[in-house]
């Protein structure tokens, strides 16, 4: 009989397997918002977001609520990883008609001990505002608020759900017990008291032993009853707003298994148990594990067995038969190695037994059965949470520390031992290291207080500092009418002068209509290397064949005939690969340099960029010196018909695929804008019919000082280090060539508000243009729009990783806080952007006397086509401002190649025409 009954009270590594992986459904239908309602783990958000970071400073009160006490305590934390703190307490014990009364009254009884204790304490200053953490060690549904306030609390809502541990005070359950608390304290008008946070002493424990090195990220408490809580990725948390970071929740695992998820591990005496319980069915978890209910599991068992004949020779007696007659206390002592057979003859002759040896020797077995299913499932317990993380994070191998507090864990090493050793085997991908937790109600309290204040001060810091960034609708809705003001400015010639942006007209007069055809040849002149392309222009489609060609440096940097005949020698070097020479085929130029243009085929060369300086060019048309070369090289079969920029290039190509574009945007390491205006808008061209694309050079829109309001001082900076100052304004805004030098500055400011990186930069962070534009991109590239488990686990991996380059030892803090940097600024630039797209679909509509306009952009570049998040804030905010328009956007594949093509093919087609 003894053997059948160790055998019921053994559970196997197989079975613990199986509760693991209940144990982690019910986490996730505790977590969902879809199923939360019907889960027996809770899984409560308790808004506590970080862990410290031992920079936490200051004085502290603390008052925690135990079954029959009132504990205050002031602590005093160094701000040196708080392991020094200075502890003053006192404990006053709360009369039972206070904790079977109204809440009313046990409020007002806290609020007093309260001011006892400060009374005590000799507060030196009454107008001192103290800030106070509040245990409340009962199950609270916490609801985040807008902090509307002067001085809020936090903004959360914690109402008790239930009272548990004998207490039960009218009129509290339902009602936010902070304000409560709150009120009462005001009450006495004696001190000035905020209730900044609330916990229970499980996050109270997890937070006590987080102090430096290793973060502790779970806690576990095993006393009379049982919990944990963990730093959950908020994005799990659906019943929390919050959508990014990590939050600590509160498992409340006591009720695992009210769902019947513990039926195969529950024996006759846990039945029994159960029963005898003040909630029969309610808390099967903790029934199994907490040290209120182990000694009476043992006691159940002797009975069966007395009754049985198998223990006492049949002689059970009465007291054996009393509700807790044997308590955990003594099955600890009993399963000791060395006093154990001592300890269970003493307990088992207390309740008038004659236990023999052998007896003796069966109780201690039972009770190590006992603590040993015990450690066990609460190993199955907290493997599951190590898993959770693990997966949740998509860590190939999870690190981190468990604090650990209890009776049950603090009175009995081999408790310990077997948690961790079951853990360990039940979460092999996990490396938790059990920490034990000091007054996880006291000292962990007071840290819990003080990390919700330095988060709060940060926050406050973060917004005060991005808030120049972050634009409201009015001001887009003003960038939008400052950029129709100047549009119309520039294509005024009496006020072109005015205009920060040019309004170039670029002589393209259609786009194309799908009935082009035939051969082209391309040229893209736009750097230190070029492309030649021979596109074919079919019924079924554009075919290419294209060849890049170098620029050595000293024709870069030499005469303009050097450079002109080095073109030409690389197309007609094309030519005889492809087979070309002797046909005389209509040429695209590309050529992205600034330039004045006088025609289709007439573009006036107005400055060198990109490290070009050929002598005799500036103030000349290029086309013309293209074909002047041409002469020199006697190639007759060239046939120059267009120049364009890869801007209007942009255009024509996806105006191929898609005759409504009638807009071409590049947003990549610059930024430019075209569109096509009704010629009788076009005063610096002539004619009165039809449409010409204007080329808008819209980067340079602010020059005269108009968005000088929306310039940060970070813009200002980078602007200041830039080779042109005070030029390219709106481009400096938007385009990735400046992105991350904006962000580099942000970061530079909040390492010296010590709030970066714990004020310590590194040497590369000082370096200009270190923090490259397409770091945004990999920042914020899982960021948002994925499911979660890969939103920021992945995504703040990734932050580490591009801080690790620049040699940052960056916290999980400093991660979530560089994310929301690159964040703001990316979001500032795609609305900028879509402000001038605004203006331009605004104009374009009314111009043409439509109530409704429906157009497509074609548009490129690296920063809309890498961005992981670039095009859908533009074409979010682009709905906003301009509601009257339907805005298609469309990529560009090779703009400035086949575009330029396609402009030679709308010319011939027009010229055939006529």
């Amino acid at each position: 009989q003894v053997q059948r009954a160790l055998l019921e009270l053994t559970v196997s590594l197989e079975t613990l397997q199986e509760v693991k992986g209940r144990m982690l459904e019910a986490m996730a239908k505790g977590l969902s918002r879809r199923t939360q309602a019907h889960a027996t783990m809770r899984m409560l958000p308790t808004y506590v977001c970080s862990t410290p970071d031992g920079t936490e400073k200051g004085d502290f009160l603390v008052m925690e609520l135990r079954r029959r006490h009132v504990r205050t305590l002031w602590v005093t934390l160094p701000g040196d990883g708080n392991q020094n703190l200075q502890l003053k307490e006192q404990l006053f014990d709360t009369p039972e008609e206070i904790m079977q009364g109204k809440g009313e009254a046990l409020f007002d009884f806290m609020a007093q001990c309260l001011c006892q204790f400060l009374d005590s304490a000799g507060l030196r200053d009454p107008q001192q505002r103290l800030p106070l953490g509040f245990v409340f060690p009962f199950s609270c549904r916490q609801t985040r608020l807008e902090q509307a306030r002067r001085r809020p609390r936090l903004s959360w809502m914690p109402r008790l759900i239930a009272w548990s541990k004998g207490v039960h005070c009218s009129d509290v359950e339902g009602r936010d017990v902070v304000q409560l608390l709150q009120a009462a304290i005001n009450k006495q008008e004696r001190y000035h008291v905020d209730v900044v946070a609330l916990m229970n002493d499980t996050v109270g424990t997890m937070m006590s032993c987080s102090m430096e090195g290793v973060p502790c990220e779970v806690g576990l408490v095993v006393d009379a009853g049982t919990n944990s809580c963990f730093m959950a990725e908020s994005c799990h948390v659906e019943m929390a707003e919050e959508t990014s970071g990590r939050m600590c929740v509160n498992t409340e695992w006591g009720y695992f298994g009210d769902d019947g998820a513990l039926n195969n591990v529950l024996t006759p005496y846990d039945q029994s148990v159960d029963r005898e319980s003040r909630r029969p069915g309610h808390k099967r978890f903790e029934k199994l594990i907490g040290s209120l209910y182990l000694g009476e599991i043992v006691r159940h068992v002797l009975v069966k067995l007395a009754a049985e004949g198998a223990l006492f020779s049949g002689a059970a007696g009465s007291a054996l038969g009393t509700k807790d007659a044997l308590n955990t206390q003594q099955v600890l002592e009993i399963i000791d190695d060395e006093t154990g057979l001592a300890a269970a003859r003493s307990a088992l002759q207390a309740l008038g037994l004659a236990p023999s040896e052998q007896d003796c020797c069966h109780v201690q077995q039972l009770c190590r059965a006992v603590v040993t299913r015990a450690a066990g499932l609460c190993a199955a317990g907290l493997a599951a949470i190590l898993s959770h993380m693990c997966q949740s994070r998509e860590l190939e191998r999870l690190k981190t520390n468990v604090a650990v507090d209890g009776s049950m864990y603090r009175g009995h090493a081999r408790f310990g031992e077997i948690l961790q050793r079951i853990t360990k085997l039940l979460a092999p991908e996990c490396v938790a290291t059990l920490v034990p937790a000091s007054d996880g109600g006291g000292r962990g309290a007071a840290v819990v207080t003080a990390v919700a204040l330095r988060l709060a001060a940060r926050r406050r810091d973060v917004d005060q500092l991005l808030a120049p960034l972050r634009l409201r609708p009015a001001d887009l809705q003003r960038v939008q009418a400052l950029m129709r003001r100047d549009m119309e400015l520039g294509l005024n010639p009496d006020t072109n002068a005015q205009a920060s942006i040019r309004m170039l007209p670029t002589y393209v007069r259609n786009t194309p209509d799908g009935t082009e055809r035939g051969d082209f040849l391309a040229l893209d002149l736009g750097g230190t290397n070029f492309r030649v392309l021979v596109v074919h222009v079919e019924q079924d489609g554009v075919r290419m064949a294209s060849e890049i060609y170098a620029i050595p440096l000293a024709i870069m940097q030499g005469t303009g005939e050097a450079l002109f005949d080095h073109i030409i020698e690389c197309i007609m070097d094309f030519q005889k690969k492809q087979g070309l020479m002797g046909q005389v085929l209509p040429l695209g130029f590309t050529f992205s340099f600034p330039c004045q243009q006088l025609g289709l085929d007439k573009a006036v060369l107005l400055s060198w960029t990109k490290g070009f300086s050929a002598s005799g060019c500036v103030g000349n048309d290029v086309v013309q010196m293209l074909r002047e070369a041409a002469r020199r090289k006697q190639h007759l079969g060239l046939d120059v018909v267009a120049v364009v920029n890869d801007t209007v290039g942009t255009m024509m190509s996806c105006g191929y695929d898609d005759p409504t574009c009638e807009i071409g945007l590049i947003v990549g390491t610059g930024t430019n804008a075209c569109y096509m205006e009704e010629m009788r808008n076009v005063g610096t061209a002539e004619g009165e019919e039809g449409r010409m694309c204007i080329n808008m050079e819209w980067g340079a829109f602010g020059e005269n000082g108009c968005l000088d309001d929306i310039f940060t001082d970070f813009d200002r900076m980078v602007d200041e280090k830039t080779i042109n100052p005070g030029k390219q304004r709106f481009e400096k805004l938007i385009s990735g060539m400046y992105l991350g030098e904006i962000v580099r500055y942000i970061l530079l400011a909040l390492v010296e508000k010590h709030i970066l990186f714990r004020g310590k930069p590194s040497p590369k962070l000082l370096t200009k243009d270190i923090f490259q534009t397409k770091f945004l991109s990999t920042i914020e590239i899982y960021a948002h729009g994925l499911p979660c488990g890969r939103s920021d686990g992945l995504a703040l991996r990734q932050v580490r990783g591009v801080l690790h380059e620049l040699e940052l030892d960056a916290s999980f803090e400093d991660s979530v806080l560089v994310r929301e940097v690159c964040q703001t600024v990316s979001l500032r630039a795609a609305q900028l952007c879509a402000a001038g797209l605004a203006a331009v679909v605004e104009k374009m509509r009314e111009g043409r006397g439509l109530a409704h306009l429906a157009v497509t952009v074609g548009v490129d570049g690296t920063l809309y086509k890498m961005h992981p998040r670039f095009s859908q804030h533009l074409q979010r905010t682009l709905r906003d401002l301009a509601p009257k328009c339907s805005v298609t956007f469309l990529q560009s594949e090779d703009g400035s190649g086949k575009g330029a093509a396609l402009v030679a093919a709308v010319h011939c087609r027009g010229a055939q025409a006529q």
